[in-house]
């Protein structure tokens, strides 16, 4: 059976910035939990980030330039978490090679985890094409992210890992 790394506020676990979640009520994802297939994680609280915490975004693109020390990160007042994010990036890479995930799923817009989207680093609510810093090294490592709006493609893409691994 294929692990799935997930975020964890996809779970129901309180660890969003705000101290809150972004429980995703897909009975895929139940499914997936009930088989044990899930690796739970959070990049920003690995990283040693409070719960809650400054809403941060990228100042200004994607994760790729905050982990060639292109870009920061930037919180709403005015601090410079990017550490903690890179950090916390880097310990969801090491999560996924421990449990062999070659799959990911992760919430879209944030500055950790967004894979199709980011915000556009003005606290303005205004989202870009883009990628956060855990999405970014997960691919840069071979692993496929996947965004909730992906559940149909990550779901098929599970069925043929199985079935490869089956072989």
């Amino acid at each position: 059976m294929t692990p799935l790394l997930v975020s964890a506020c996809l779970l129901g676990d309180p660890v969003r910035y705000d101290a809150g979640h972004k429980w995703l009520g897909d009975e895929r994802l139940a499914q997936w939990r009930d088989q044990g297939r899930l690796v739970p994680v959070c990049p920003e609280v690995a990283g040693g980030l409070p719960t809650p915490r400054p809403a941060a975004e990228i100042a200004g693109g994607s994760g790729a330039q905050v982990l060639a020390g292109e870009l920061r990160i930037v919180d709403i007042d005015g601090g410079d978490p990017t550490e903690a994010f890179v950090a916390g990036a880097r310990r969801a890479l090491a999560t996924a090679r421990r449990y062999h995930c070659r799959l990911a799923l992760l919430t879209d817009a944030s500055p950790s985890c967004g894979s199709t989207q980011v915000y556009d680093g003005r606290f303005s609510g205004s989202r870009i094409a883009g990628e956060g810093v855990t999405a970014a090294l997960l691919r840069d490592a071979g692993i496929e992210v996947f965004a909730p709006h992906q559940l149909e493609e990550l779901a098929r893409r599970l069925v043929e890992l199985d079935t490869d691994r089956r072989r």
